[in-house]
């Protein structure tokens, strides 16, 4: 159980991660495409991947489980990133950011509901919450003379956040029914597919298939379909059918950190020292929400003890 605990929390990392970079890939491809062009795009691709990695058809054992796998293809594959996209079109990068961030707090909220396995709720879990929430802040808006706010796209990104948290909530119902990693999440993206037609016929969506071909926009649209979107979802879903809805999505902490630190190689942005504090408070709030390290203890002698029992260190006499 450890061993697959273990690899649980690697799948998560490794997701957010690849996330974590793919702001750079979707702003090279804004130069020519609409961001729904560019969903549509990573979405098909990555249904077309999962296929032919895992050909044959999902058979649901209760007919009745359809209407979770819709709804998750609706809320992760679909809802999500056009809340997200066209909450960019009108408040600030930093903004959304930062209110994307709040997702664990309201899966911990729809865990407690609907999950009652993981309905527990834990104080280090919310003080690590507002320790990422404020290392997160400083690192959005370090570069920043002030805070802007904007209500609506404010409200469209805090909307997404709560998607996000029912499309965790909804994988790991999904999780607990047996089926392949791999079919459960081609399932979803076909669902989210269908979704995305009304979108596409709002955002006039174009195919551009000439400009898509230009080697620079292939090579981006294939990081983010086969990279981030295929293997990226199979990975989170994975993580969340070992770990849980609310372990796992914590991981969304690591995202802005991950963010600055490929901006400063990849484009040679500078880090400020209130951005490397950010992200300092932004993993710490990892470790609180996570159960690594139970801060009530640190002020008694016992508590330290313990501690370092829990971290297997060797105290010395």
């Amino acid at each position: 159980m450890t061993k697959n605990k273990g690899i649980g929390h690697l799948a998560a990392l490794l997701t957010i991660m690849v996330w974590g970079t793919t702001y750079i890939s979707t702003k090279v491809l804004l130069t020519d495409f609409k961001p729904v062009e560019i969903l549509i795009f990573r979405s098909v691709i990555g249904y077309i991947l999962l296929f032919l990695v895992k050909p044959g058809k999902l058979h649901l054992e209760n007919r009745s489980q359809e209407w979770i796998f819709a709804a998750a293809g609706l809320c992760g594959n679909c809802l999500y990133f056009l809340l997200e996209n066209i909450a960019l079109t009108y408040t600030l990068v930093s903004n959304v950011g930062v209110i994307i961030s709040a997702a664990p707090f309201f899966t911990a909220l729809l865990s407690r509901i609907f999950l009652k396995e993981e309905g527990k709720f834990h104080l280090p879990f919310f003080v690590g919450f507002g320790f990422a929430m404020v290392g997160i802040g400083m690192m959005s808006f370090s570069g920043s003379e002030s805070l802007q706010l904007n209500p609506r796209g404010d409200l469209l990104a805090l909307t997404a956040a709560f998607v996000w948290a029912c499309y965790s909530v909804l994988t790991k119902k999904i999780s607990g029914c047996g089926y392949s990693t791999i079919r459960v999440t081609r399932r979803m993206f076909g669902y989210g597919i269908l979704f995305m037609i009304p979108a596409a016929v709002i955002f006039d969506f174009q195919p551009k298939l000439t400009v898509l071909m230009e080697p620079v926009n292939l090579l981006n649209i294939l990081f983010l379909g086969v990279v981030a979107s295929a293997l990226g979802f199979v990975t989170w879903n994975f993580a969340v059918q070992i770990l849980g809805a609310v372990r796992t999505s914590v991981y969304i902490y690591v995202s802005p950190v991950v963010t600055i630190i490929t901006s400063v190689l990849v484009l040679h942005e500078k880090l400020t020292g209130v951005a490397a504090v950010g992200a300092g408070l932004a993993l710490t709030g990892l470790i609180l929400s996570e159960g690594r390290l139970d801060f009530r203890l640190c002020f008694t002698p016992k508590g330290r003890d313990a501690i370092l029992k829990k971290l297997k260190w060797e105290k010395e006499e």
